[in-house]
């Protein structure tokens, strides 16, 4: 009886022990569910689980559950929160700097874009953001895929930067795209992503810009029935996490982590590439009109926005000098 006893208590000893190790961690979105990027990001939750040997457990919070923009970021610094996938543009509420992260029509292309985010003044700003704000960025920032290139949805169709003037525009609190797109003519409604939908239906707005791969699974097309590439900026979906909580994991945690981010990565680019042409197939049968038009136009107007940006000195010094530098050279 006596060995019979002792052997159920260290049982149940190593299973309260194995319990006590087992991590929780909560992963807030933006985007519902069942969308592309939805299934992303529950694909890196089931990797993360696999690697872990179910040690670690991503629990995913769809559409803005825990809360908009700012009360997340605020959850993430304190730990309640532990992944934030969203833009790594956000960050710039710690380091202003980061606003110029995803600057519009600047870069030539993604790779550009990438080349510039992996310069050693861009990696400064979100060291900086690690330090102050103990919010660190997992694996890396360009590689989990967003777009794969931006689109805005209008009402009516818009083939030069003189058709955006008064068209209310819908953006996030994000004072770079607030001043870009009121440069552009547009006038602008700050409004949650999420609450988009309801903002055309009820006209507080009539046009919105989105990855393209994005707008179907939030059925913007069917209240702006009109896509116009715009390939405005190059964007990524950067996993902002909790520093500290993930310092604090065993090194085979943090590993299951890292592994389950670069198979969401490749999972993103296969995933968007076909989700983009299947959903296009898809809108324009039911109508919805597709256009891609002459950006050199809109690049050479922004460009007088930079000039006199960097002139008042509101662009980070030697930011363009960096833009430069990083563009790829032709032999």
């Amino acid at each position: 009886m006596r060995a019979s006893a002792l052997a159920v208590s260290l049982a149940l000893a190593l299973a309260l022990g194995g319990a006590a190790r087992a991590e929780t961690w909560k992963m807030a979105t933006k985007q519902p569910a069942d969308g592309p990027e939805g299934k992303v990001f529950q694909y890196f939750a089931d990797q993360a689980g696999k690697y872990s040997g179910g040690k670690l457990t991503v629990q995913v919070f769809p559409n803005e559950q825990l809360g908009k923009e700012a009360a997340v970021l605020e959850q993430l610094k304190v730990g309640t929160v532990h992944i934030y996938a969203e833009g790594s543009v956000f960050l710039q509420k710690w380091v202003p700097d980061i606003r110029w992260s995803n600057a519009p029509f600047l870069f030539d292309d993604r790779d550009h874009w990438v080349r510039f985010i992996n310069h050693p003044m861009v990696q400064g700003w979100f060291n900086k953001a690690k330090t102050d704000a103990g919010i660190g960025i997992l694996g890396d920032l360009t590689s989990v895929l967003r777009g794969p290139y931006r689109v805005m949805l209008t009402k009516n169709p818009v083939a030069k930067v003189e058709d955006l003037k008064g068209i209310k525009m819908r953006m996030a609190n994000d004072k770079t795209g607030v001043e870009v797109w009121t440069h552009l003519g547009t006038e602008v409604r700050v409004l949650g992503w999420a609450e988009t939908y309801d903002g055309i239906s009820k006209g507080i707005v009539n046009a919105v810009t989105s990855p393209i791969a994005l707008v179907e699974s939030m059925r913007f097309q069917e209240v702006a029935p009109v896509i116009t590439r715009t390939d405005e900026y190059w964007q990524s979906i950067a996993f902002m996490m909790n520093q500290k909580a993930f310092d604090r994991l065993p090194k085979d945690l943090q590993e299951a982590l890292v592994k389950a981010h670069k198979d969401a990565a490749r999972y993103s680019e296969e995933l968007m590439g076909k989700e983009t042409v299947d959903s296009l197939k898809r809108m324009k049968a039911k109508g919805v009109a597709y256009n891609e038009i002459d950006l050199k136009p809109f690049v050479k107007h922004m460009l007088v926005f930079y000039k006199a940006k960097e002139a008042s000195g509101e662009l980070p010094k030697g930011f363009m000098d960096v833009v430069e530098a990083t563009r790829k050279k032709t032999s």
